[in-house]
């Protein structure tokens, strides 16, 4: 080695390491993403909703565009608000179907018919002629993507064994969603300035086709459903979602607090095109800018993010991005100056990324599975609604205040509703770290280990918790059995025609045998020492084990073994 080589190979010895924190946080990052490279249908799955979301960003632009050039700021507010309110009405009734069969085939028709949609309305937009077919395709394709999203949220979960699994795909998740959001409108202001809105709606045509590609058979256990219900119940069961925000209110509350979010977006579409075209002077260019930065700002955030991912705060979180959603706004009227408002679009994007964590993560996790997709459609449809109303009220309001007055004012809604929701979320965040604790001891039974997380929270969320004194029976050889244990802390000793079997530690259940077999308890198991439990109903216990072949085969072979080590007397 040369004198050089070895001075530079010194200098690289005697470089000080990261220090501690930075190591795990980086760590920590790595396996959020590692997380999705190790599981190919998650993989596929992530990839797909890249795909869709920078089709939509892309769209959203260039048909802003179009409807600016056809009628100016009101005709913006007026397109956003028909392009989304029919989706209100048919978001639900989709994702009742992906509640009722397989949630990828949901979205291969999602994908699908947005595809056809959009590259429908690029060859009448080049054609030249009436926008109103146009504006019409434009809701089909739009009634067609809110249907996306929540479907995609109700079958992530699914993709998953663990809460931080599903903490860090949606981490993952969101990186894709703000990097569709910086290149979607990046490509969509290249196509502008070089060709046309009808060469923008061909990309995002292509894309839509591309993600239902990604998600044709895909792979994973789907759970059982129950016997099919005739179609002429799909419309009442598409109010079940909105049901459920009333019945379990910590869902209700993210999900409301998420409408206000949307309420925002609102009031950005229309702001966007009017800072860009009359407030800064940045030209049909400088709406796809602005609409950059926010991605950009929704990059960095994702990527920080990756680094902190542990599944815990994330209500928290959420309210955070809430306030980031309209500060932001409130800023932009006060300092109406193009590298400032550039650089507040880069903070409402840090926003979006913190809402977008723990909302899809959170209510996959406080509703039932079989309810998850109507409900994460009940918010889309809200969502759809929310945004529209705020398309439409924008315009008056800039009528009534002027620019930078509509934006000091409709700026302050989203920060007040976080600011009133704080105590109860920062509640959710500690009821949802002990049923994390709770998963991390039924997850040690190999029969639930592969079960898919929503399951196992389902399971958790049922758990009773008992504790027994040394020398104390749990239950005894010969009785009735309806419950399944599993040993939190502590030992018992498995009992059988009164000799010692094997010892029972913490992680291992017991109990399944008289559950499965419809049998009477085959053993005594007796409290070694103080032992806590964690203890199931016969019904939720055989609707989780039974619902899922893997798991049921897990179950029937740990009996089989058990009962080849032990068979009672006669």
């Amino acid at each position: 080695m040369s004198a050089d080589g070895r001075e530079a190979h010194k200098a690289r010895a005697d470089r000080p390491a990261p220090p501690g924190w930075l190591r795990k946080r980086l760590a920590a990052s790595g396996r959020a993403f590692s997380t999705t490279l190790r599981n190919p249908g998650l993989l596929r799955a992530q990839l797909a909703f890249g795909g869709a979301w920078t089709a939509e960003a892309a769209f959203t632009v260039a048909l802003a565009v179009v409807a600016f050039r056809d009628g100016g700021a009101e005709a913006v507010g007026l397109v956003a608000f028909v392009r989304t309110a029919p989706a209100a009405l048919l978001a639900p009734v989709g994702t009742a179907f992906a509640d009722r069969f397989r949630r990828d085939r949901v979205l291969v028709w999602s994908c699908l018919i947005r595809a056809g949609a959009t590259a429908a309305a690029a060859a009448l937009l080049a054609a030249g002629g009436s926008k109103l077919p146009v504006y019409a395709l434009a809701v089909i394709a739009t009634a067609a993507f809110r249907m996306f999203r929540p479907a995609h949220s109700a079958l992530l979960p699914g993709l998953c064994s663990t809460p931080l699994e599903l903490s860090s795909a949606n981490v993952v998740r969101g990186l894709l969603d703000s990097v569709s959001t910086l290149l979607g409108p990046l490509a969509a202001a290249l196509l502008l300035d070089l060709s046309s809105a009808a060469a923008v709606f061909v990309t995002s045509a292509v894309l839509s086709f591309a993600s239902a590609m990604l998600l044709l058979r895909l792979s994973y256990e789907a759970p059982q459903r129950g016997r099919q219900q005739p179609l002429r119940r799909i419309l009442h069961e598409s109010f079940e979602g909105f049901q459920a925000l009333a019945r379990y209110r910590d869902a209700g509350l993210l999900i409301g607090l998420a409408l206000v979010q949307a309420l925002t977006q609102g009031f950005l579409y229309v702001f966007v095109v009017v800072l860009a075209l009359e407030q800064l002077g940045m030209g049909s260019s400088g709406v796809g800018l602005l609409t950059a930065a926010l991605g950009a700002g929704a990059v960095a955030s994702s990527l920080g993010a990756s680094a902190f991912v542990t599944g815990r705060r994330l209500a928290a979180l959420e309210g955070i991005g809430v306030m980031l959603w309209g500060l932001p706004l409130t800023l932009s009227g006060a300092l109406p100056h193009e590298p400032v408002v550039l650089g507040l679009m880069f903070v409402i994007g840090i926003g979006n990324a913190l809402v977008d964590i723990g909302l899809h993560t959170l209510p996959a996790r406080l509703v039932p599975e079989e309810l998850l997709a109507r409900v994460f459609g009940a918010k889309a449809s809200l969502t759809a609604l929310f945004i529209a109303i705020g398309a439409f009220i924008t315009p008056l309001a800039i009528d009534l205040f002027g620019i930078r007055g509509a934006l000091i004012v409709l700026g302050l809604v989203a920060p007040t509703a976080a600011v009133l929701a704080w105590p109860r979320l920062r509640a959710i965040d500690g009821a949802i770290s002990h049923r994390d604790r709770e998963i991390e001891i039924l997850n040690r039974v190999a029969m639930f280990r592969t079960l898919p997380m929503p399951a196992v929270d389902e399971l958790a969320s049922r758990v009773e918790k008992l504790a027994f004194a040394a020398g104390e029976e749990v239950f005894h050889q010969g009785d009735h059995g309806d419950r399944f244990y599993v040993i939190e802390d502590g030992e018992a000793d498995v009992i059988g025609d009164d000799r010692r079997i094997r010892t029972l530690r913490s992680g291992d259940g017991f109990g399944e045998i008289a559950l499965l077999h419809d049998t009477l308890r085959t053993a005594t198991v007796r409290a070694r020492m103080p032992v806590r439990l964690y203890s199931l109903d016969r019904h939720h216990f055989l609707s989780a084990v039974t619902g899922y072949e893997s798991s049921e085969d897990e179950a029937k072979a740990l009996a089989l073994d058990r009962l080849t080590a032990f068979n009672p007397a006669h």
